[in-house]
């Protein structure tokens, strides 16, 4: 039978925990709610300026944008956004599973860019040849991801890399994330083959030329920002939801272990019982 005390020490530990991840929980949901707002508001705008890139592409023929020109993959980067902090599920270990499975698969030289520390920790002794940029997330704005976007851009237009993935997880709801693998770098072959307007013939002005040399890095920083608000929500999401476990969890280890308790008490006060009527019966006898 276990000991009184020691069961009363569990419950109380237990309890701790419970309110902990209970207000986890709650801070959670609180910022889900404004990085869902801020993903969901973006989405149109990114859909809408791949539509028109895609349309002017198309005609283009072979005047290209250097961000879309085609070369022979001798490097490879890719940006994986994960989170600083734990407690969230799957969330960070399921962008390294992925960092791993790419690590694996891409030929030449591979460089891995983790924006979020977990990630990088998970992989850094798999992968020797990565960075991290952990403070992004301490203030995500668009200003601070085009200064990343803008880094990256100008490596590849030196040839340090010839192509670019973006690995991140992307937000479908509270309880469901998707990681997803995208191409950044070069652009254009990827719009190409989603083009969905090629057919519509516009006028245009100022010429198509000017609008891809201008419209494509913004579309590259917007793919950028787009992957660190998806992230965003998706982490606020899956620590949601995992702290709903967590306090469903709790609750349920705590009804066991008061069961425990009462049954250890029972028995320790029919002990007590037990003992006073053989006291009592020894003295008469």
């Amino acid at each position: 039978m276990p000991n009184l005390k020691d069961v009363r020490s569990r419950i109380t530990s237990v309890q701790s925990t419970r309110q902990i991840t209970s207000a986890m929980k709650m801070v959670s949901a609180a910022k889900l709610k404004r990085a869902q707002d801020a993903i969901t508001q973006m989405r149109p705008y990114a859909e809408k300026l791949s539509a028109i890139i895609s349309n002017v592409s198309s005609t283009l023929g072979d005047n290209e944008s250097e961000f879309s020109v085609q070369r022979e993959v001798k490097s490879t980067l890719i940006i994986a956004v994960s989170g600083n902090r734990g407690l969230c599920g799957g969330f960070n270990n399921n962008i390294a599973k992925e960092v791993k499975r790419l690590n694996s698969t891409i030929t030449g030289n591979l460089e891995v860019l983790f924006l979020g520390k977990k990630a990088f920790d998970f992989t850094k002794k798999v992968i020797g040849n990565s960075r991290s940029n952990n403070g992004i997330f301490d203030n995500l704005s668009f200003e601070n991801s085009r200064e990343i976007s803008a880094e990256v851009m100008a490596q590849y237009s030196t040839g340090l890399y010839d192509r670019v993935f973006v690995v991140y997880n992307s937000f479908k709801n509270a309880a469901t994330q998707i990681v997803k693998t995208e191409q950044v770098l070069p652009m254009l072959a990827t719009v190409k083959e989603n083009s969905t307007n090629s057919n519509v013939d516009y006028i245009y002005s100022p010429s198509k030329e000017e609008i891809i040399e201008e419209l494509i890095p913004k579309s590259i920083h917007l793919q950028v920002y787009k992957a660190l608000l998806d992230s965003a929500a998706s982490e606020h999401g899956s620590r949601m939801t995992a702290m709903h476990k967590a306090t469903d969890n709790a609750s349920e280890m705590l009804k066991e272990l008061k069961l425990t308790y009462n049954k250890a008490r029972q028995a320790a006060i029919t002990n007590e019982i037990l003992e006073i009527c053989a006291g009592a019966e020894a003295l008469n006898g």
